[in-house]
């Protein structure tokens, strides 16, 4: 299989298993709350029913309002082109960049809340300005507790620091483990789950992503909510290659890229069921301790920088 090939298939599998990865989660919440839950192809039946639906345009909306979905569903699709799924060298390898994935985000969380404020009602500028103050403190920790992890491998190469992670330089590095829990908060507050966000409710004190597509219908708020399943799945799998990369295949070849898709899956399905514990007996927290929340993590990725120059500068 030429490498242009396996980077697009092993983008599209990801973009076409994220609708299925959400509906695992709900399926393992569910269970965990003695429910049956919706079956396993619940989300597709309703991306399907929402892309068969008529989108409704808000009075006064502008050609930013129906631009916005699509530029959200490219953006992170594109993501998922430059992340190291299954293969860590990759034609789009030297285009994996930490700073080039934080800037797709950024660029797709721009245009939500844009969106948002171009209908002008209120729920739309109170999302878009909870979204936009929640980042400023969400963005800096991602890259801080990234960083550190690519200062161990003298790179911001998502490709390069999974190499170095999978060849034997991971060890027992305190800098890792601040990194680690950094990216973990930090992805959980990026996908709006619990304790920072509740997607599946609409309170208009907590909400902040859900605030911000509320006026949107139709393939428009399909295109955004399967942008928002490819996310979670993104940082699942970013977060399993970066910190735990053991089977990501190194070889070009079908045995490895089979043993790499089949581990991942298992390490996503432990991950989604972490997920769920949390979210089944964790309660959202209040909106405005959200700040002290993101500051929390940036605080442990500063550890973690601080640990790599005093305790690991010459290792």
């Amino acid at each position: 299989m030429t490498l242009w090939l396996l980077n697009t298939v092993q983008a599209l599998l990801l973009i076409a298993l994220a609708p299925l990865g959400a509906a695992v989660l709900k399926k393992m919440k569910a269970r965990l709350q003695n429910r049956s839950g919706p079956g396993l192809f619940q989300s597709y039946r309703d991306l399907r029913k929402l892309f068969g639906k008529e989108p409704i345009l808000p009075e006064g909306a502008s050609w930013i309002f129906r631009l916005a979905p699509y530029i959200i569903f490219a953006s992170t699709a594109l993501a998922c082109a430059i992340v190291p799924v299954l293969l860590v060298q990759t034609p789009l390898s030297a285009a994996a960049d930490v700073i080039t994935l934080v800037g797709l985000f950024a660029l797709a969380r721009f245009f939500t809340a844009l969106g948002a404020m171009d209908t002008g009602t209120a729920f739309g500028g109170m999302g878009a300005s909870r979204e936009m103050t929640f980042a400023a403190l969400a963005e800096p920790a991602m890259l801080m507790s990234v960083f550190v992890v690519s200062m161990a491998a003298e790179s911001t190469n998502l490709s390069t620091m999974i190499d170095h992670m999978l060849n034997g330089h991971f060890g027992l590095r305190p800098s890792l483990a601040f990194a680690l829990v950094a990216l973990l908060l930090v992805a959980v507050a990026e996908t709006g789950r619990i304790p920072v966000d509740n997607p599946s409710t609409h309170l208009e004190l907590t909400m902040v992503h859900e605030a911000m597509i509320l006026e949107y219908s139709g393939r428009y708020l399909g295109l955004i909510e399967w942008a928002n399943h490819m996310k979670l799945l993104l940082f699942m799998t970013l977060l399993l290659n970066l910190f735990c990369p053991w089977g990501i295949a190194e070889e070009n070849t079908v045995p490895a890229l089979l043993f790499s898709g089949g581990l991942l899956a298992l390490k996503i399905l432990f991950l989604q069921g972490i997920l769920a514990l949390m979210e089944t007996w964790m309660a959202k927290m209040r909106i405005f301790r959200l700040p002290e929340y993101l500051g929390t993590a940036f605080l442990i990725a500063i550890l973690g920088m601080l640990t790599h120059y005093i305790l690991e500068g010459s290792a």
